[in-house]
């Protein structure tokens, strides 16, 4: 059917059928329905929005559901992604540098090289190309080590930055033990000077709350937020209000974990104030912070407390402002899943699927690599009047 992928679902139906040599009525009956049910499916008049109804046709049909969906419905390649994380679980766990084995190796790359690499592997991080960050984290992380190891002092934040890249990137894929361990090593390479600790105390905030030591998380990016905050906001630099209202802004989102709303409103003003200080626009220490991703956090934060009709207002208000199309793809989608786990909690489905269709657009790895993206995917799709598209986002990821 080299045609056939083109094919609306409906004529995809009618060309398997005739195929299976199957009439209208004998279709209907295994199917259990009309037979001008069937003709109006295939005549594209009825559509098919239901997960058990697609995988009954495929069944009657003796094909793969994908095939009804046409060709460019194929499963995320969640084994490669295993393998990488494997591969980013040995890179961790080598020690040739501590133990002085890599001198035999000859010379490491120049730190302006390490620099630049780092810094691809967070844009590209940035953009939620998940699998090619996969791919380049256990080079970046072994550069970084020996060039550290060269040259403490040009090395040092190469290293702790590799480090955070690799945390935030295994926080998304669900591995929060193995963040941990990349976390923590960032915060002791940074040990001594106050702002690469509290840069690597974000990830590290993230990574406690993944892993759901919520107070831990609170305590920690709390301390080093105060550690760096200027006595008078007024004095500070965009740079250093942004890394400090980050810390503010991670330790929110614990205080709302753990059920203290009271803390996760005011720590989150705090930080709103900041933003203001610093404007839009902006991607300090890889932040991103500003007022736009303050108001977004404000979303996840009343979800997290259970009261989604705050969040889905926040999302609307927060998502129609300019700015909000300034922030990393990464940030955008992944705020576009908490936003429909929101309208799901709000009864409303059907925006559910819309914002999950555009956090599919802007960043795919975000839905599909996700562990959290392919749940709120799945719970969506199970809702009898979820739009087709995420049907077949669904069925494409194996998650129906």
């Amino acid at each position: 059917m080299d045609s056939g992928d083109r094919l609306p679902i409906g004529r995809r139906v009618a060309y398997w059928r005739a195929r299976r040599k199957l009439s209208q009525q004998v279709f209907a009956d295994r199917l259990g329905k009309s037979k001008s049910w069937v003709d109006k499916v295939e005549r594209g008049v009825r559509a098919l929005d239901k997960v058990s109804t697609l995988q009954a046709i495929a069944a009657v049909l003796r094909i793969d559901t994908a095939v009804l969906l046409g060709r460019d419905a194929r499963p995320a390649d969640v084994t490669r992604c295993a393998e990488g994380v494997d591969r980013i679980r040995a890179a961790l766990s080598t020690y040739d540098i501590a133990l002085c084995r890599s001198a035999a190796r000859g010379p490491g790359l120049p730190a302006d090289r390490v620099a630049g690499d780092v810094a691809h592997a967070w844009t590209t991080f940035q953009h939620a190309r998940y699998p090619q960050v996969i791919a380049l984290v256990p080079g970046v992380l072994a550069n970084a080590q020996r060039c550290h190891a060269d040259d403490p002092g040009a090395g040092r934040a190469l290293l702790v930055e590799a480090y955070r890249v690799t945390a935030s990137l295994l926080v998304k894929l669900g591995e929060a033990d193995l963040a941990w361990l990349a976390a923590d090593r960032a915060v002791a390479v940074a040990t001594g000077d106050p702002v690469l600790v509290a840069a690597a105390a974000v990830q590290l905030g993230e990574v406690l709350r993944a892993s759901g030591r919520a107070r831990a998380a609170m305590s920690t990016a709390l301390a080093a937020a105060y550690r760096i905050a200027p006595p008078d906001p007024d004095d500070g630099t965009p740079a250093e209000l942004s890394l400090c209202g980050a810390l503010l802004v991670q330790a929110a989102l614990a205080a709302a974990r753990h059920g203290d709303d009271h803390a996760a409103d005011e720590l989150i003003g705090e930080a709103a104030d900041m933003a203001l200080r610093v404007g839009e626009g902006h991607d300090h220490h890889r932040t991103a912070f500003g007022p736009t991703a303050v108001d977004l956090a404000r979303v996840a934060a009343a979800l997290e407390l259970g009261d989604a009709g705050e969040a889905v207002a926040w999302h609307e208000k927060t998502t129609s402002r300019d700015a909000w199309r300034w922030l990393p793809a990464e940030h955008r989608a992944a705020h576009l899943l908490d936003a429909a786990r929101a309208y799901l909690q709000a009864d409303d489905p059907a925006n559910a699927g819309r914002v999950l269709v555009d956090a599919d657009r802007i960043a795919p790895a975000e839905p599909r690599y996700r562990p959290a993206g392919r749940d709120v995917v799945a719970r969506v799709a199970r809702d009898p009047h979820a739009p087709a598209t995420i049907i077949q986002l669904a069925i494409t990821l194996g998650v129906t």
